[in-house]
């Protein structure tokens, strides 16, 4: 029997943020939209010491050295539900805003390349500190100038000196880069290559601690949404980190298809969040509508439904297909199943859904949907990073095409 019913845990868990981001991430949404990179004090706080309570695992990063289940020999194998757990509490944190969500204090994409590439020693060493003191950001730094999705082409160098590594280069859209960097304790995680000639095998992780001389973040963008949090340039002159901060074990060569394993488990989260926003779009239409009176027709024939109603129900179908993509994913993160294929498609998919959800919210309810009276307008402006970072919807899809068809990098691009 095929079930797709959260565990009552979950469910607990998911009532309790939906209230948390109805209270406290709605209130504050528009004001820190309109205050571009300003904190907001009373969330920051919030979510810091509830992340400290609950442990840094929720967020995609643990100190601990993660162990099998024990099991007696013929039990089914165990399934956790970490990744579903994470999954769930986006959406609704998305749901809430997608801003503040990106912009609250966690171990973010640099602790989840920690957690899932780095050494016990280092997930002790640099993930601990997410469960004490002050609130902490950390941040991963890939893309460069002349390099995007092709990260492959990195340019951003790593060379070893005695004990240390020295990198020098230039990284630029780093989310929570200026909070990693230079407001917390916390590390960014910069992608270098240590031999240009090697291409994609030369390339490798390296932990940047926080105040490190020749780290230096020259740049916050100004965005079209998601205007809470910072989004950074980074310029790396000389940085010296020592030679036990290149992530995972030096001697393995697989560095860079180990790190951008990372993915796998955060792109189900990017959709988490673009599914918060959308349905949030979803739902203050089908209020609006309900509240003028328009009442939706299911069972009714295609042929005999309005525009409007169809309209609405292929925004609810879209979701639906969303998020059943996502939790596909993350169950199979939770039960040790290679989910590359599974995490890139909902990844595509969720991208489109969202575009396309916004935008035909702020279109059914006209100049009310386009005006600042409704959060409708902010919420398609946030929405549409979902599709771009983190691997573009054509990126994504471009993965699928080669995991269906059995190509390689080389024979399909």
């Amino acid at each position: 029997m095929i079930e797709f019913e959260l565990p009552d845990g979950i469910k607990n868990l998911k009532k309790m943020l939906n209230g948390l981001a109805g209270g406290i991430m709605r209130k504050w949404a528009r004001w820190a939209d309109d205050n571009e990179h300003q904190r907001v004090d009373e969330w920051t706080n919030l979510m810091w010491n509830a992340m400290k309570g609950m442990g840094t695992s929720m967020f995609g990063a643990s100190g601990k050295e993660k162990k099998p289940g024990e099991q007696k020999e013929g039990e089914p194998k165990k399934i956790g539900t970490r990744n579903i757990q994470l999954a769930v509490t986006v959406e609704e944190l998305g749901w809430g805003d997608a801003g503040l969500y990106l912009a609250m204090p966690s171990p973010g994409l640099g602790g989840a390349a920690v957690a899932a590439a780095g050494t016990p020693e280092q997930r002790e060493r640099f993930l601990k500190r997410f469960s004490e003191g002050k609130p902490k950001w950390g941040a991963m730094a890939i893309t460069e100038p002349g390099c995007g999705s092709d990260s492959a082409a990195i340019t951003t160098t790593a060379v070893r000196d005695g004990d240390s590594w020295i990198i020098n280069g230039e990284k630029i859209f780093v989310t929570a880069g200026k909070g990693a960097a230079e407001d917390s304790e916390g590390l960014v995680v910069v992608w270098a290559t240590v031999d240009k000639k090697a291409g994609r095998a030369g390339i490798k992780s390296f932990i940047v601690d926080h105040h490190t001389p020749g780290m230096k973040v020259t740049k916050l963008e100004h965005k079209l949404g998601i205007r809470a949090s910072d989004t950074a340039a980074i310029i790396f002159e000389d940085c010296r980190v020592p030679f036990s901060n290149i992530l995972g074990d030096p001697e393995v060569k697989a560095g860079f298809k180990g790190v951008m394993a990372t993915f796998d488990a955060t792109r189900p989260m990017v959709a988490g969040n673009a599914l918060g926003i959308a349905r949030a779009s979803l739902e203050e239409v089908q209020r609006l509508l309900k509240e003028a009176g328009v009442e939706m027709r299911y069972g009714v024939a295609a042929n005999n439904l309005t525009a409007r109603e169809k309209d609405v129900m292929m925004m609810e179908a879209q979701l639906k297909a969303s998020r059943l993509l996502t939790w596909k994913a993350s169950w199979m993160a939770d039960a040790g199943i290679h989910n590359n294929m599974e995490a890139s498609a909902c990844k595509a998919k969720t991208g489109k859904a969202i575009t396309w959800i916004t935008q035909k919210a702020v279109e059914l309810m006209g100049p009310l949907g386009y005006s600042r009276k409704l959060l409708l307008e902010k919420w398609m402006r946030d929405g549409k990073i979902n599709d771009i970072f983190e691997g573009t919807g054509q990126i994504n899809t471009l993965i699928v095409a080669r995991r269906i068809l059995d190509y390689g990098r080389d024979e399909l691009k």
